[in-house]
């Protein structure tokens, strides 16, 4: 089978739509990342480089660590997407769903992956994360086995019940810093540090940020199938006005921690992001339009709100490690 490596770059970038036809034609990475929705592990990346640039500030640092970490990490969020998706498949949730499948495949709806299959790749997934935790523990100790238990217990109830009943938007905030991030730092330093989990908290809303968007653009499609998300329990207006508390509140904690010398002044380079966080919050400022702006790219529609708070959260989330990455340098 000739690779599809051209669209394994495209999958990394935006989620890409593919006709049945085209999905027979490409090779088992290709279908793996455009069904994992593999364009936001870039923030799944970020947030495990975070915590190992944290511990290399502490002289703990190791190559073989990070990569299990990443790469852990990444096959873990990947499951939880296909959980996710083979979840709202069962439950009739993404049945006829518009919105669902104008933003990607959903590849057990649209008839390309069998529910057979599906649990297979889930399985697969699963294990290669399980087996990067399992090395994780060879070397690091018994702690990576708590972190690997409370993630587990994520990926798969993230998209029943949390998400139902108003936790996914607290759990995304809670497992993309405090567990990713401090999580990672442990497995380095063997050390738990509350101040990097607030680092992580920190950092993680970015990535909060987005699903907040998410939820927010298909608010009338979870609440006619009754999933409770925050954005549906606040309303539309208070769920754009959450967003741009959290873009608001980023920069001004980030110089705080600085202050307080939690981090160093070169990580006041996230302060360049400052214009793309205010041009964010403006489009946050006015209620989603019902149907797609003349100037907004079709590709990435219905996705309206999420689309510009991840390309946002891509831009803050890759200064906040560059920042780590120049105190190390000046130090």
């Amino acid at each position: 089978m000739k690779l599809s490596i051209a669209m394994w770059g495209k999958a990394l970038r935006v989620i890409p739509r593919v006709s049945k036809e085209e999905w027979k034609e490409l090779d088992p990475i290709a279908k793996w990342l455009i069904a994992t929705r593999s364009a936001i592990f870039v923030l799944t990346f970020f947030s495990a480089t975070v915590g190992a640039l944290l511990a290399a500030a502490d002289h703990a640092f190791s190559w073989p660590k990070y990569l299990l970490c990443a790469f852990g990490l990444v096959f873990a969020h990947g499951a939880n997407n296909l959980a996710n998706d083979y979840t709202d498949s069962a439950r009739g949730v993404d049945k006829d769903n518009y919105f669902r499948t104008m933003y990607g495949p959903q590849t057990v709806e649209m008839g390309l992956w069998s529910r057979q299959k599906m649990r297979m790749v889930i399985g697969v997934t699963a294990l290669l994360a399980a087996s990067c935790g399992f090395v994780l523990f060879l070397l690091s100790g018994p702690a990576v086995l708590w972190l690997m238990a409370v993630g587990a217990f994520f990926v798969f109830f993230y998209t029943w019940p949390l998400k139902y009943i108003g936790l996914g938007e607290p759990t995304v905030e809670l497992v993309w810093g405090p567990l990713m991030v401090a999580g990672t730092y442990l497995t380095m330093t063997g050390v738990w540090s509350w101040r990097v989990a607030a680092i992580g908290a920190l950092f993680a809303i970015g990535t909060t940020s987005v699903l907040f968007g998410k939820h927010t653009d298909k608010l009338l499609e979870d609440k006619a199938k009754r999933i409770h998300t925050l954005p549906v329990i606040l309303g539309e207006r208070n769920a754009r006005w959450a967003v741009i508390g959290m873009l608001a509140l980023q920069p001004i904690l980030l110089i705080w921690f600085v202050a307080i010398d939690w981090l160093e002044f070169p990580m006041l380079i996230f302060l360049f992001s400052l214009p793309l966080i205010m041009r964010t919050i403006k489009i946050f400022t006015v209620p989603r339009p019902s149907k797609k702006p003349k100037d907004f790219p079709a590709q990435f529609w219905p996705t309206y709100l999420s689309g510009y708070a991840f390309l946002c959260s891509r831009k803050t989330s890759g200064l906040f490690a560059l920042g780590l990455a120049l105190s190390l340098f000046v130090r």
